[in-house]
């Protein structure tokens, strides 16, 4: 990947009105960001997600804002090339706007950011025309809502009905006018998903959406299989990295236990100096 180009909105754009697709995924640290960056990620996605995936809770709405800066630093550190958006976690955007600025102002400025996600639609358009105003670029997030997963009653499909449908449509056009770059469309039938992507001008990526979205998105740990716990019909593994890395642990414990490890090649000596002054000559075994 010699060569390439940061990343930013304007390429975003440019990749959709060309029918180039965006490959974005979601990742939480600096090792995993280092590595989808230098495998020609365009977008990396900081998502509260992280609050299931690596915090161990059992839904996003834990996660902090302090949460989403901490690991959006070690993602920015780990990137050269990649779009690197964050979430605005659970309630950010409802608390009235000063608040929800003040944080995707630490998402940008604390944590290096380049853009931030928002879920929602029409409630939250006076958050989205903020930060746009302030110099924030957002990313609007509409169909299966993870922070509302309550209110919605579960992780479920949305738009399947007509009237919802329809409001998702509307909503999609409000957030570009609202001042949104691009759009994550989560579980919602392929065919509306098509209907929003051709709706609007700005990317829309796809999580359980189709084929016909500009792009998609998975989760890191789910593309490699690490100790991914959820399995969606939307998801497909590209490699068994878990597998590996629990027979690697496996082995390592295994040495240890039967004192094969560490060898001779591992450790380090003190010179015959030095332990004839800490051992009044008498030597140290090195058996």
């Amino acid at each position: 990947m010699e060569g390439r180009k940061k990343v930013t909105t304007r390429m975003l754009r440019d990749m959709k009105e060309k029918g180039q697709k965006i490959a974005m995924i979601t990742a939480y640290d600096y090792p995993s960001a280092k590595l989808a960056d230098q495998a020609g990620v365009d977008v990396i996605l900081v998502g509260d997600s992280l609050g299931m995936v690596v915090l161990g809770y059992d839904s996003t709405i834990p996660v902090t804002i302090d949460d989403m800066v901490h690991h959006t630093k070690a993602v920015t550190r780990g990137t050269k090339h990649a779009f690197v958006v964050s979430d605005l976690p659970f309630l950010t955007s409802h608390l009235g706007t000063e608040h929800a600025l003040r944080a995707a102002g630490r998402l940008m400025q604390e944590a290096g950011a380049k853009a931030v996600k928002i879920e929602g639609g029409e409630e939250i358009l006076h958050v989205v025309r903020a930060c746009v105003a302030a110099g924030i670029p957002v990313m609007g997030h509409l169909g299966l809502t993870p922070q509302s997963v309550h209110q919605l009653g579960g992780y479920r499909v949305q738009g399947r009905d007509a009237e919802t449908a329809q409001r998702l449509i509307r909503d999609a056009r409000l957030l570009e006018e609202a001042g949104a770059f691009a759009l994550v469309l989560e579980c919602v039938p392929e065919e509306l998903a098509r209907e929003i992507t051709n709706a609007i001008t700005i990317p829309t990526i796809g999580i359980g959406a189709g084929r016909y979205c500009d792009g998609q998105v998975l989760v890191f740990h789910d593309v490699l299989q690490i100790s991914s716990e959820v399995n969606p019909s939307f998801v497909q593994a590209f490699a068994e990295a878990g597998a590996v890395m629990q027979e690697g642990i496996c082995r390592y414990v295994q040495a240890v236990k039967e004192t094969r490890f560490p060898q001779e090649e591992h450790v380090f000596h003190l010179s015959d100096e030095a332990m004839a002054t800490l051992y009044g000559g008498k030597g140290l075994s090195r058996k």
